[in-house]
């Protein structure tokens, strides 16, 4: 799948999101049992500060621009530009971080990023918090993967072997180790642990 075909297969299925947001029907694929790690609260000012200078900005654009056919350019984009700030904030929102109830684990950015990780594949967990400008899914040398939220990390989950997701542009990755943001990491740790009992004590 070529970048721009998974591109566009990531923006129809945020526009389900934000349709799923807009109707208030709950996050994806939390099933009874399991614990949702919401995380899109700490970018929420961030996104709608952005959102927000993109009303402005179309506004203005209004006031200066001259040329309609320029002007009804740039309001599409300005419009599609405020569309894809929210829609990722009501993916995010729609799609938290998953503990399963079979000891299973989730990590998600909204429709841009899935890991699923076998609860067979946690070797031990605890709550770390890391400041990061590290791309969204990106191993490091050591085999580190990283979602951070607001440029923080504040839950590190080592595996007891690789496992591989896709980035968001399509490439294959392999990590070792895992590293979330959760705002109560301690909850997000403690909820991770409940599903190995007698294991996770590092």
């Amino acid at each position: 799948m070529t970048g721009l075909v998974r591109l566009v297969r990531h923006e129809a299925v945020m526009l389900t999101d934000v349709v799923r947001w807009v109707a208030r029907r709950g996050p994806r694929d939390v099933h009874t049992g399991d614990t949702a790690v919401p995380y899109a609260g700490a970018q929420a000012a961030l996104m709608y500060g952005l959102a927000f200078a993109a009303v402005v900005e179309t506004f203005v654009v209004a006031l200066i621009v001259p040329w309609p056919v320029v002007h009804a350019i740039l309001l599409v984009l300005d419009v599609w530009g405020i569309y894809f700030v929210l829609g990722v904030q009501f993916s995010c929102t729609v799609r938290p971080h998953v503990v399963g109830a079979d000891g299973s684990l989730r990590l998600r950015y909204g429709a841009f990023l899935d890991i699923r990780v076998p609860a067979d594949a946690i070797g031990a967990v605890r709550a770390e918090r890391r400041y990061s400008g590290a791309r969204l899914g990106r191993v490091d040398a050591d085999g580190a993967a990283e979602l951070p939220t607001g440029s923080e990390t504040t839950v590190t989950v080592e595996l007891t072997r690789p496992i591989a997701f896709t980035r968001p542009l399509g490439r294959v990755a392999q990590a070792r180790t895992l590293r979330f943001y959760a705002p109560d990491p301690s909850a997000a740790v403690t909820a991770i642990r409940a599903g190995h009992p007698g294991a996770l004590r590092r």
